[in-house]
């Protein structure tokens, strides 16, 4: 009773987090099915369901290379800086690994597992970080998203601070710990316990148990509960919450629900009760990877119960308190802008600016991508200064290019053409094109040119979706609207938008549904090449228009007429490869 009350009250938990902790890796997400911004969807939760405040959120200073030394050989050490190492551990073509940039975020992360462990130890309880698990690397390598093994870091650090307790590391990733069992072999008072779903051969030193393909929550939890049994009484725990547990993860495949990886989390927490804990993230490759770790923050601040609601969407969430925030004046709305001023006061003609859509200036839609976060990214990425061009679009309406510099030379990053038009009844935001180019990068075995690209893309498709939403309400317009041309396209765009016509919604829905199992690039390349087939039969792309309406109204006969036409529908592809597997 003491340890169920302790649970379901509120508690103070320290998360470490820094704002660089998204890779800068634009191509991570479609090829790797990784969601970058896990760690800032669980921020922007915890902080808006007030489970975080100021006082916990832990800023990290970088592991040092004596930190990490002290695991690594020298050798690869020196390997890491090397772009074409960090694109082999990445999935990344080495042309859009900036490796500086790379490196940061990932020494930022073992820094703050070494900081959190030090932290959770004076205070006997636990912390998060919402960044780790790195358990694939080994002290000469990494793979599977794993550049270093910052729980083997952070172990041997506090080894040599004059640490010796009882260290156990709880694997509960859905793949094996084999590069922390070769980190930490020589340590006598290291156990590892490993629950996964995947068999990579025996690893002395760990207490391993591998599941059945799709096992479920029962059968994972009653194996959690064998496992914690034989665990040795911690004095410092690390524990990979691993978010690729979930029934659909394109890697993991256990085949729990949130609830039972909620669940796991909570059965966990009790067994370590008393001692020190860290808790990090490990892989995830589904699209609610993100909501596993945040139910792990919710189960470390006794709000274990507390459900998240179904179709929230963080990203959404946070463009709309910035939104919120920017005065109009601050985008371009006033009349008499600076520039306009300056010329009545010297008496010169006044000039109109040009501004996108009537409402924007240059300068006003730069400010707005700082505010948003774009630019940083950008600048992550090896672009600045940046350079704003509105100008009238050949298609109607208005054209915004984005310029950043990088070598000394001028690059198109984006460029979108827009207008106001009517589709139907309603009166939108009509999108025309919008281009996201990565100039610097280059396309590769791993990394293939989509149908209508010229550059690999920066990774802000979704992003750039919810800012067309902020133009269509700042503009009094009703909605947003494009026709996708390209299977990728239309997929990008599918948490916000739904093609007009019901049965063409089901039918692309069936699309998702049935190559979901197949990497994007090779699935929209064979739609494009003409290798789908709709129920046997050869299938043409059909470039129908897609809405997203700020506020759309109850259709009760919408839903029963696309769900029909995804029932009736099912793909396949004439020629498919295997789909890659990137384990972490």
């Amino acid at each position: 009773m003491r340890i169920l009350r302790r649970l379901v009250a509120d508690r103070r938990v320290p998360v470490w987090y820094h704002s660089s902790y998204r890779l800068p890796l634009p191509a991570l997400e479609t090829a790797a099915g990784v969601e970058p911004r896990r760690a800032d969807f669980v921020l922007w939760m915890l902080e808006r369901m007030r489970i975080l405040g100021p006082e916990d959120l832990r800023t990290p200073a970088r592991a040092s290379y004596a930190d990490l030394a002290r695991v690594h050989d020298a050798a690869y050490l020196e390997k890491l800086l090397d772009a074409e190492t960090l694109g082999r551990i990445f999935a990344a073509d080495p042309s859009e690994v900036p490796v500086d940039e790379v490196l940061n975020t990932v020494r930022l992360a073992c820094g703050a597992t070494l900081g959190a462990a030090r932290e959770s130890l004076s205070r006997r309880g636990a912390a998060l970080n919402l960044l780790g698990g790195f358990h694939h690397a080994g002290p000469d390598r990494g793979g599977g998203l794993c550049p270093v093994n910052d729980i083997a870091v952070a172990t041997a650090a506090l080894r040599a601070e004059g640490f010796g307790g009882q260290v156990i590391v709880l694997d509960l990733d859905a793949h094996p710990p084999d590069g922390t069992a070769a980190c930490l072999a020589a340590d006598p008072r290291a156990w590892i316990g490993s629950l996964s779903g995947a068999h990579w051969g025996d690893l002395p030193g760990v207490e391993e148990r591998v599941l059945p393909e799709r096992a479920g929550d029962a059968t994972y939890l009653a194996e959690l509960a064998r496992l914690l049994g034989r665990m040795p009484r911690p004095e410092l725990a690390f524990i990979i919450a691993g978010g690729d547990v979930l029934d659909g993860d394109k890697m993991g495949r256990l085949g729990l629900t949130l609830d039972g990886a909620r669940r796991r989390d909570l059965d966990v927490l009790a067994a370590v009760e008393g001692a020190a804990s860290v808790w990090l993230p490990g892989g995830g490759y589904h699209p609610d990877a993100w909501k596993v770790l945040a139910g792990t923050g919710l189960a470390l601040a006794g709000r274990g119960r507390q459900p998240l609601r179904r179709r929230v969407d963080p990203l959404q969430l946070r463009f709309s308190r910035i939104f919120g925030e920017l005065e109009p004046g601050q985008l371009g709305r006033l009349d008499l802008n600076l520039e306009d001023l300056e010329a009545e006061l010297r008496g010169a003609p006044r000039v109109k600016t040009r501004r996108l859509l009537d409402y924007y200036t240059a300068e006003g839609v730069e400010y707005a991508l700082h505010r948003y976060g774009l630019l940083d990214f950008l600048g992550r990425l090896g672009y600045g200064p940046f350079r704003i061009a509105v100008e009238p679009s050949s298609s109607g309406g208005d054209r915004a290019r984005l310029y950043g510099r990088a070598g000394g030379v001028e690059h198109l990053l984006v460029e979108i053409a827009v207008e106001k038009r009517v589709i139907g009844t309603e009166r939108v935001l009509y999108v025309h094109w919008t281009t996201l180019r990565n100039p610097r990068a280059r396309f590769s075995a791993g990394h293939a040119r989509l149908p209508g690209q010229d550059a690999p893309g920066l990774g802000l498709a979704r992003e750039i979706g919810e800012l067309y939403e902020r133009m269509a309400r700042r503009l009094g317009l009703r909605g947003v609207a494009f026709r996708p041309s390209y299977y990728h396209t239309a997929f990008a765009a599918r948490h916000r938008m739904q093609f007009t016509d019901p049965a063409r919604q089901g039918r692309f829905e069936a699309m998702v549904r049935d190559f979901q199992e197949i990497p994007l690039d090779r699935a929209t390349i064979a739609v494009a090449d003409g290798k789908a087939r709709l129920n046997g039969e050869p299938y043409a792309w059909e470039p129908d228009e897609m809405l997203a309406l700020l506020d759309p109204p109850v259709d009760p006969e919408r839903a029963p007429a696309v769900a029909a036409a995804r029932e009736a529908a099912h793909f396949t592809l004439a020629d498919t490869a295997e789909p890659d597997t990137i384990p972490a």
